[in-house]
């Protein structure tokens, strides 16, 4: 395996779902890299294909999905793996937090037996030595009064107790890439900031990789060096995080970003609204996705989707106007 290969490298990766309409595409050529040990975000409204990215990389894809393209786990093409491969992957070298903590947990098995299940799984401990992992792992995240927490039920437990035990579970067989979706949703401010500090923390002490899929600009800006900005299925903006922020090259970028609370603004105050919605799966456009609610839209960029542009050798973007509105 040559030095240079990324741990993560996702090329033209395209998603068909059945549905009502007949097969239409959720995700388009979708591609980036992910090195060990960095962090990547992805980040758009609902309904623009984050998670289903998340989910096509665990292998997790609604029945009846078809994938082209490739994703390579350090020169290995997952799209090829049946299931059971991509099972063995699952848990071990691949971590998944996701986004409500209620439903990533079984509400019919106590806490310390959803931890160990995986470790005896993958790593085959024996129910002692897994039990002994599954205290360490929840000490490891921080959960208050750990060990009288492992006979507990999923119900018994608070939003960020939950949320830290999906961090236990992701985290247990020491995963090289872990995919956190939308991990601080249902918490308040405070436990936002903490979830996300321990998600940092681990992946220094661990090495690994963070995927980490938000809606929050402020989120993404405080723990990702590199982020995608993603509509319609598309990876529209792609660059290092400080330089999107600066530059908000593509218009559902400076739309975003326009969108979001800010501090200081008087009471009653509307907060800006980008107009119009994310389109169906069977309404996509022919062109570009974002040109129905896109003031700087053109028939050209109605007529074919833009192909990516290079603002500079990191920082990419599909748009056809993009240098004609670009931030002061």
């Amino acid at each position: 395996m040559s030095a240079t290969t990324p741990l993560l490298q996702v090329d033209d990766l395209t998603v068909t779902l059945p549905t009502a309409q007949g097969r239409h595409a959720a995700l388009h050529d979708v591609s980036f890299s992910l090195e060990r040990g960095a962090t990547f975000g992805l980040v758009g409204e609902s309904g623009c294909g984050k998670s289903m990215t998340a989910l096509a990389l665990m292998g997790l894809l609604p029945e009846g999905a078809q994938v082209t393209g490739s994703i390579r786990l350090e020169g290995r093409d997952l799209t090829s793996l049946d299931d059971a491969a991509y099972a063995a992957l699952r848990g071990d070298r691949l971590g998944m937090v996701f986004q409500e903590p209620m439903t990533a947990l079984n509400p019919v098995h106590r806490v310390g037996d959803q931890i160990a299940e995986s470790l005896r799984l993958h790593k085959r401990l024996d129910r002692t030595a897994a039990r002994a992992e599954a205290l360490r792992l929840l000490e490891r995240v921080r959960l208050p009064r750990a060990r009288e927490r492992l006979d507990a039920w999923p119900h018994e437990l608070s939003g960020g107790q939950r949320q830290r035990i999906v961090i236990a579970i992701a985290l247990a067989c020491g995963p090289d890439l872990l995919i956190a979706d939308e991990p601080t949703t249902a918490l308040d401010a405070t436990l936002q900031r903490e979830v996300l500090d321990l998600l940092d923390e681990l992946r220094r002490q661990a090495g690994m990789a963070l995927l980490l899929i938000s809606h929050n600009l402020d989120v993404m800006a405080a723990t990702v060096d590199t982020l995608a900005v993603m509509y319609g299925g598309r990876i529209v903006e792609q660059g290092p995080t400080r330089e999107v922020f600066e530059r908000r090259t593509h218009p559902y970028t400076r739309g975003l970003f326009a969108a979001r609370p800010r501090l200081g603004l008087a009471r009653g105050t509307r907060l800006t609204t980008i107009p119009g919605r994310v389109p169906a799966l069977h309404e996509m456009p022919t062109g570009c996705a974002f040109a129905a609610r896109c003031t700087l839209a053109t028939d050209a960029c109605r007529a074919a989707p833009p192909p990516a542009q290079a603002v500079n050798p990191q920082h990419a973007v599909r748009c056809l106007r993009w240098q004609e509105a670009l931030p002061a």
